[in-house]
């Protein structure tokens, strides 16, 4: 059910608010264009400065606009327990396929803290439970062992991997098997992410691009190994600059240019400087993105 290109997608705002109407249409141009799931409310989707009520309506958006074609893998991470929980517990009342829960950030738990907020929200609902382990965000980094210890639960059923560290998924699938679903966090190490064993990547390239993504994955899957590599090199120019500064500052300003949503993205973030403008600009270009 789960595999394959999944877009972290953007949240797009317009007046200080979120912009449903492009939301959605953001989603239908996703889907349109063969996309295998996507992530509302992920690190992409600006979760850290969306309100409660913002948050559980960008979910209930995504849920009712994809009416079922993909899954929905709503992102409900916190450092607050029980505000995981509850915005967990939201998703799964209004139809997410799974949530995606990243490592609480900035109170610095130990592995053990970190396994009970875990287990916390695998209690409290019956959906799938993927981790999101993403130490250069959230300063903690998930231990393989302790990963072990929460695939043992019923419903922590995955994790998307942003360590950049291609040893981890086979250490980790000698702990765990191969039925536990590993999702690079890093588009360029997608590809490589799953000759390691992983089974796709959670994507914010795949905002702007979302038919290539899901090509190379789907290319992979059968077989056509060149035929993906090929795809990953024409993309990558494209992942590397989406990070010239904090995510999703440079995606949508690319979006932009794509005339897909407004640049806006909210405080603490900016808009990128005119440098990393033109490098952006000029890395749509080269793929004849803009013109």
């Amino acid at each position: 059910m789960f595999r394959g290109a999944i877009t972290a997608l953007i949240t797009p705002f317009s007046n200080g608010k979120i912009d449903e109407r492009v939301f959605q249409s953001l989603i239908e141009r996703q889907l349109h264009e063969g996309i295998h799931g996507l992530v509302p409310c992920g690190t992409t989707g600006e979760c850290a400065t969306l309100s409660h009520t913002e948050h559980n309506r960008a979910i209930e958006l995504c849920i009712e606009a994809v009416a079922g074609r993909v899954p929905v893998i709503a992102g409900t991470g916190s450092n607050s327990t029980t505000e995981a929980v509850e915005m967990s517990v939201h998703a799964e009342k209004s139809g997410a396929d799974a949530v995606l829960v990243v490592t609480p950030y900035y109170n610095k738990p130990t592995q053990e803290g970190m396994y009970q907020h875990f287990k916390a929200i695998n209690d409290a609902i019956g959906i799938p439970v993927i981790l999101y382990n993403v130490p250069g965000r959230s300063v903690v980094d998930l231990s393989n062992e302790t990963i072990a210890r929460l695939a043992e639960l019923k419903n922590i059923k995955g994790i998307k991997d942003a360590t950049g560290d291609l040893e981890r998924p086979s250490r980790l699938r000698m702990l765990v098997g191969h039925e536990f679903m590993q999702f690079s966090g890093d588009d360029g190490t997608a590809l490589a992410f799953n000759a390691q064993g992983g089974i796709g990547c959670i994507s914010v390239t795949a905002n702007l691009t979302p038919h290539l993504c899901a090509k190379l994955q789907d290319l992979w899957r059968n077989g056509s190994h060149s035929e993906a590599l090929a795809i990953h090199d024409s993309l990558m120019p494209l992942h590397s600059v989406m990070f010239c500064e904090s995510n999703p500052t440079p995606v949508k300003y690319a979006a932009s240019l794509l005339g897909l949503c407004e640049a806006t993205v909210r405080l603490p973030l900016v808009q990128p400087t005119a440098d990393n403008k033109q490098r952006i600009k000029r890395t749509l270009e080269a793929l004849q993105l803009v013109t």
